[in-house]
């Protein structure tokens, strides 16, 4: 049996944020770790031993993988989001590692923080301390997935993101490439969120696009792996023309790749694309180079999420888990990029 705070009803998530010309909605960042529970409509029972309806004054915000390089926007961005309800909002420091970011929440838990919005790298030995924490009176929110015992989640259109980039590619790739040439996924399985992208994003370029050889799934998350991942790839497929990426950080790494090994910029025969909106990712596209498409998620209406969420379950506001849209960005798109730019800093 699963458990959620009281508040928490299984009626079908609100959109909770929505796209605007001037104001572009948040963002998520894809992960490493092991399986997630898997969770199609997200609904979960509430814990008994949540907290009723006060006023927070902190929310931990747990997210462990600082060499994103959107996380030094969140985390100003939440800060900023947090300071306008007077709560202060502190962050851990996990080193990308699963071991650290278990002794840093058991402590949050032991010195009853709050709030606790956590993205898990490890989502099935995360599962007892969300109990622990409920069990203690305190609020868990769910950061890119969902767990058995939690108050709410904020997801980001997992699949809906992947679909859209693999629909891009794949329109390209008829367009340019007379529905021909070679193709290189940079995946994650190891959690909903990345599965859930990873799905989307090859089940809709390899149906729309038949013809286009897949050459490798490789796991990539970061610019560094997914520059090492795609070079090794780049000396068996010289004439790969498509990498698409479960991150723009991964797939930035196979942007470098590929001018590392004498592509130019604006070549035409090759298409890179990504997912998140991540700054370098949307300035290349703005470039006119072939960076030429990213599942965007804007990071200022995440930031407020991030905060507004565990304020709704201290509220005792019914079903306030949030599912972020996500939106395809591309170049010609200016106004949208430079929204999301000036959101980046």
């Amino acid at each position: 049996m699963t458990r959620r705070h009281p508040s928490v009803t299984p009626a079908s998530r609100r959109q909770f944020l929505t796209w605007s010309a001037g104001a572009l909605t948040a963002t998520g960042l894809a992960t490493t770790g092991c399986s997630a529970p898997e969770s199609s409509s997200g609904a979960a029972k509430a814990a008994d031993a949540s907290p009723s309806a006060r006023k927070l004054t902190q929310i931990g915000l747990d997210y462990p993988f600082t060499q994103i390089p959107l996380y030094s926007t969140l985390v100003k961005l939440s800060t900023a989001a947090a300071k306008k309800h007077d709560v202060e909002l502190l962050t851990t420091s996990d080193a990308s590692n699963p071991d650290t970011q278990a002794s840093n929440l058991n402590t949050w838990v032991t010195r009853k923080m709050q709030a606790i919005v956590s993205f898990p790298m490890v989502f099935e030995a995360t599962e007892s301390i969300a109990e622990a924490a409920l069990d203690a009176g305190l609020i868990w929110v769910t950061y890119g997935g969902t767990l058995e015992s939690q108050s709410a989640d904020i997801q980001f259109s997992f699949r809906e993101s992947g679909t859209l980039l693999g629909e891009s590619a794949a329109k390209w790739a008829n367009e340019e490439l007379n529905g021909k040439g070679k193709i290189a996924f940079l995946v994650d399985n190891t959690i909903e969120l990345g599965r859930e992208r990873t799905k989307g994003m090859i089940d809709a370029f390899t149906e729309l696009a038949p013809g286009v050889d897949v050459v490798a799934q490789e796991q990539a998350i970061d610019p560094d792996t997914g520059l090492s991942k795609s070079s090794a790839l780049l000396a068996k497929h010289p004439d790969l023309n498509i990498i698409l990426g479960i991150t723009d950080a991964a797939a930035y790494g196979g942007f470098k790749a590929l001018q590392q090994a004498g592509r130019k910029k604006d070549d035409r025969k090759t298409f890179v694309g990504g997912q998140d909106g991540s700054a370098p990712s949307l300035l290349a596209i703005k470039q006119g180079t072939f960076y030429r498409a990213s599942s965007a998620l804007a990071p200022l209406d995440i930031a407020n999420a991030i905060v507004d969420v565990p304020l709704a379950v201290a509220a005792g506001k019914a079903d306030p888990s949030v599912q972020v849209p996500v939106k395809l960005v591309q170049g010609g798109d200016t106004a949208e990029i430079d929204a999301l730019l000036a959101q980046n800093g």
